[in-house]
């Protein structure tokens, strides 16, 4: 009898032993499945060598960590044929959707047509794509933006004066239509005159560089409009030197501009709230892969920066 007990006690323990690896099993195959689940983004940025792009980064980070998403960035350096190499390696890696920050809005057509072909959804932030499919744009009203600039500055000079265009890197989009609404602005008032329009490539000491040429030939500069805020504190800092009065004005409201600004050295600047793109470009991205259907262009609100 107590043979039969000690048997029948084996046996309960190997069929719990067997009923817990079997619970066991469960569990790390929901785990994976839960795993297998989670909403791969690829986010291709311009440059980290920025702050506005860096502030943009951090601001997906953040909303990839609240949804649960994965999120996995690459720098392309400003560089053109950098960034299809990027985008081309996240797509072999299998991202769900890629969010892409063109170094150039021409050039990047040839990742986001790599993108299509892959048949995975593309997202711009920031800068548009001038070629291939893409499922939405989150942005800033870039051309409400540079008008914002000209009328503050028009309203400074009040009408009449020579203005400097620093404009950014040719062919992005952000460059094209943040000169085009200032232009808007202050095209056709007969007291200004638009004396140079030159590009320095969003690049702070790019701006130092050609602000330091452009005051050489022209000694007679009111105003100054940057088509980003590393721009104009470069430019800031060639007029500091050669001992002007003349107003910069910046854009993106970089934590670097906000303070010169409040210092009362940089006229103002134009707030795009970086961080706000690329939380939104994620919190779209999420949806999109989940089926949800969403919006073309996603605005983001500008905002006036002055002391």
């Amino acid at each position: 009898m107590k043979r039969i007990w000690t048997l029948l006690l084996a046996a309960v323990l190997v069929v719990g032993v067997l009923a817990g690896c079997s619970s066991e099993s469960t569990l790390e195959k929901e785990e994976k499945a839960s795993a297998d689940d989670k909403v791969k983004i690829g986010l291709s940025v311009s440059t980290l060598n920025n702050p506005f792009f860096v502030s943009l980064k951090e601001g997906a980070e953040e909303a990839a960590k609240e949804s649960g998403a994965e999120l996995i960035v690459a720098d392309a350096q400003d560089d053109n044929a950098k960034q299809l190499n990027d985008v081309e390696d996240l797509i072999q890696k299998n991202v769900d959707i890629l969010l892409i920050n063109p170094t150039d809005s021409k050039a990047v057509s040839t990742a986001v047509e790599s993108a299509n072909k892959a048949k995975i959804p593309v997202i711009t932030v920031d800068r548009e794509s001038e070629g291939g499919e893409v499922l939405a744009h989150i942005a800033s009203d870039n051309v409400a933006g540079g008008k914002m600039a000209g009328e503050f500055i028009l309203e400074h000079l009040k009408n009449k004066g020579n203005i400097v265009e620093l404009e950014g890197i040719p062919g992005t989009s952000a460059a094209r239509d943040r000169g085009k609404g200032f232009h808007q602005a202050v095209d056709n008032q007969k007291g200004i005159k638009v004396v140079a329009s030159q590009p320095a490539n969003f690049n702070r000491d790019k701006g130092l560089t050609v602000m330091e040429n452009i005051l050489q030939s022209n000694p007679e500069i009111d105003a100054v409009f940057a088509h980003n805020d590393e721009m104009a504190l470069g430019a800031l800092q060639a007029i500091q030197a050669a001992k002007k009065e003349i107003v910069v004005v910046g854009f993106d409201a970089t934590d670097d501009a906000v303070k010169s600004v409040k210092k009362g050295d940089l006229g103002a600047t134009i707030a795009q709230k970086p961080e706000e793109i690329g939380k939104t470009g994620v919190e779209v991205a999420v949806q999109a892969v989940k089926g949800e259907k969403v919006d073309k262009f996603h605005p983001v609100e500008l905002e006036l920066i002055k002391k």
